[in-house]
Order: C-alpha cells, then sequence, then structure tokens
C-alpha cells in the first residue's frame, strides 16, 4: 500500500477577484486552512496595488506601513508559507489599508487539511455553469414545447 502525500496548496488570494479593494480579504483568508509549505499568491494590477507583509498585528491594525518586512510588485507575486504563525499583509498602496485591503492569515502544522481558494472557487464556478446550463436547457424545452403547442392550435 502506497501511503498518499499531502502536496502544498497555492490559495489565490481573494479568489477569483484577485488582491482587489472590493474583496472582503479578511473573510475570504478566515474560510481558508493555510498549512505550512503552501503559498499565497497575490493577484492585482502592478502598479494599483501592492503586497507589503507587516511586522505585528499591531502595525496590522492600525495599517502601519512603516513596519514592512517585505514588499512586493510585481501582480503576480507569490509567499511561501514557512512556518506556523499569523502573518499579516496589506496594500502598500496610500489609504488602501485603511479602506479595508488587508488580511491575517494564520498557518498551521503541515498535516492539516488545506483547502485551497481555487477550490472553492472553481465548485462556485462549477456550480454556477451548472445552473446556467440547466437554465439554457429549461429555455430550450419550454420553446419546443411552445411550438409544438402552436402547431396543435
Amino acid at each position: 500500500m502506497v501511503a498518499k502525500q499531502a502536496s502544498a496548496a497555492q490559495h489565490v488570494v481573494g479568489g477569483s477577484q484577485g488582491w482587489e479593494e472590493s474583496v472582503d480579504l479578511d473573510s475570504w483568508a478566515s474560510g481558508q486552512t493555510f498549512k505550512v509549505g503552501d503559498q499565497l499568491v497575490f493577484k492585482y494590477s502592478s502598479g494599483l496595488h501592492s503586497v507589503v507583509e507587516l511586522g505585528s498585528e499591531t502595525a496590522y491594525k492600525n495599517c502601519d506601513l512603516g513596519t514592512a518586512l517585505d514588499s512586493k510588485n510585481t501582480g503576480n507575486d507569490i509567499v511561501k508559507l514557512n512556518k506556523v504563525g499569523t502573518r499579516y499583509f496589506a496594500c502598500g498602496t496610500l489609504g488602501h489599508c485603511d479602506q479595508g485591503m488587508k488580511m491575517k492569515v494564520t498557518t498551521v502544522a503541515g498535516n492539516a487539511p488545506s483547502t485551497p481558494a481555487s477550490a472553492s472557487t472553481s465548485t462556485t464556478t462549477s456550480g454556477a455553469s451548472v445552473l446556467h446550463s440547466n437554465f439554457a436547457n429549461f429555455l430550450l424545452i419550454a420553446a419546443f414545447l411552445a411550438i409544438n403547442l402552436l402547431y396543435l392550435l
């Protein structure tokens, strides 16, 4: 019997919308399980946003970007979660952090199950596709029945 190895997950921050002001990033993050070895992928418009890692909860709460541990601005940044604990991220664009463009991520030991954003996003997307497909089928059947009813009259 072969043991199945757990693989690191990539979490696209903010799901399909990405690292944007319109996303409730704290709610997104609280719905994920992040474990050691996973990666955060920040996708955003380069020049409009950036990713700043803050050094403390106080800096996070106060949007104190002066305590930045790291800053990224490519629009497709990857942060590896390499240890257990909480890390704090904010947008470095003036005013964005104060408007809520920030999140904290708590990383757990590597044996906890991961829940990558892409999995929940694709489930939602495929669910929407199925719904759309079912509705389209319903319309086709309704049109077919209406045409046949006209021939009967």
